[in-house]
């Protein structure tokens, strides 16, 4: 529950940007932060809009909304249910949904019909949201150039982010990621198709698909233009940094070697996590011409910092131990005798349909990467613990065996 926090403020009058955006998120998604856009200019290129929920509108520095959101600092995850940093109140007031006109900080970029950007614009304004699109929807044909009469809704524009995307990729110069990640779906509900309560399903989600490509480079891509942004006015801000191998925030940018960026910060989530929230009231008021509220050596950005960090890490952590839960009811769930799985190193192995990561005593020595099979044994719900032993060597099966 939330304590009391009183009616939102008015906002202050916005333009209607002339666009229709649209949104691409999990069908679970309720905080829908970005949208985009695509529309004609009259010398020819394209205006690509890259919007984001703007709650630093109405949230101001200390207010009863903030110290919400300052306690919580992050929207909580877990499968099939989540803790939100922000009321519905104040969630429903902010996202993106379709079907309104709603309050944005938008970053314009103008590109050639090759994708190849020319100029950037940050702008307030109010955006049309014509439609929430899922994950699954728009399919792949707008990564190719070749249009056709089938294309799903929304091809066009796709395809025009795509290149866009393949661009700012291009000049990054990493490689794409192309790891598996999983969503968890619990049923709570439907007691008549599942009697016994919380069915959950498992679903691979590829990283370094084309869709999953497009909008996390026009994300790195705000992040970075903002970041930048605020380093040039020379403004605080919460970076996100990365040298040798460890990810660190701090007030002032710094190289962050894993996505090739001098200038990186978080401000493509407001409604979900603290540190966007004050990145973007940052930005708002440079926007405005106004003073930040966030002075360089603001005693509450240090504390921000070492607060969000600290209790980031303890979410995640909470996640990745709910999931392993819910990876144990699925094998249950599905009567799992035996699975393919793959060796990391020493005695650890992957399993090759759930993220789950378990240590098999009886392994013989086996090169990374290789394929075992591996029988399920006693599993122990309430303690979260898997017994289970080698079953066998060569060639394992992508899907675990249901009995």
């Amino acid at each position: 529950g939330f304590a009391d926090a009183g009616a939102l403020p008015a906002l202050p009058e916005l333009p209607v940007a002339p666009v229709r955006a649209f949104s691409i998120d999990d069908h679970t998604t309720t905080e829908i932060d970005d949208a985009f856009s695509v529309r004609e200019l009259a010398n020819g290129h394209l205006e690509i809009g890259i919007h984001i929920a703007a709650p630093a509108l109405a949230i101001a520095r200390d207010s009863a909304l903030d110290r919400i959101a300052r306690g919580r600092l992050s929207t909580v995850y877990m499968p099939g249910r989540k803790i939100t940093m922000l009321p519905d109140a104040a969630i429903d007031a902010f996202t993106l949904a379709a079907g309104g006109a709603r309050p944005a900080l938008s970053l314009y970029v103008e590109t050639t019909h090759a994708g190849v950007p020319v100029r950037h614009e940050t702008r307030v304004d109010k955006v049309p949201v014509a439609a929430n699109l899922r994950l699954d929807e728009p399919g792949e044909a707008f990564a190719n150039d070749l249009p056709s009469p089938g294309d799903p809704p929304w091809t066009g524009e796709l395809r025009a982010l795509w290149k866009l995307a393949s661009n700012l990729a291009q000049s990054r110069g990493k490689p794409d990621i192309t790891r598996i990640d999983y969503s968890f779906y619990v049923d709570w509900d439907d007691a008549t198709a599942h009697p016994e309560p919380g069915r959950i399903s498992i679903v691979p989600r590829p990283r370094g698909s084309p869709i999953d490509k497009l909008v996390a480079e026009l994300m790195i891509f705000a992040n970075n233009t903002w970041g930048r942004y605020l380093a040039d006015h020379g403004a605080a801000g919460l970076y996100r940094t990365q040298s040798m191998g460890k990810v660190k925030m701090s007030t002032r940018p710094g190289e962050h070697q894993g996505l090739g960026l001098s200038h990186y910060l978080w401000a493509s989530s407001p409604l979900r996590r603290y540190s966007d929230l004050v990145n973007q009231r940052q930005v708002l008021a440079l926007a405005a011409g106004e003073r930040p509220p966030y002075g360089d050596n603001d005693a509450e950005l240090f504390a921000v910092v070492a607060d969000f960090e600290a209790t980031y890490a303890q979410y995640a952590e909470f996640q990745d131990r709910m999931e392993h839960y819910w990876c144990l009811r699925w094998l249950v769930q599905e009567g799992v005798q035996e699975t393919g799985a793959t060796v990391i190193r020493d005695n650890l192995v992957r399993f090759d349909r759930l993220p789950l990561i378990v240590r098999l005593a009886d392994l013989p020595e086996s090169a990374p990467g290789a394929s075992v099979r591996v029988a399920i044994g006693r599993i122990d719900l309430l303690a979260a613990t898997l017994e289970c032993r080698v079953a066998g060597a060569g060639a394992a099966a992508a899907t675990p065996q249901p009995a």
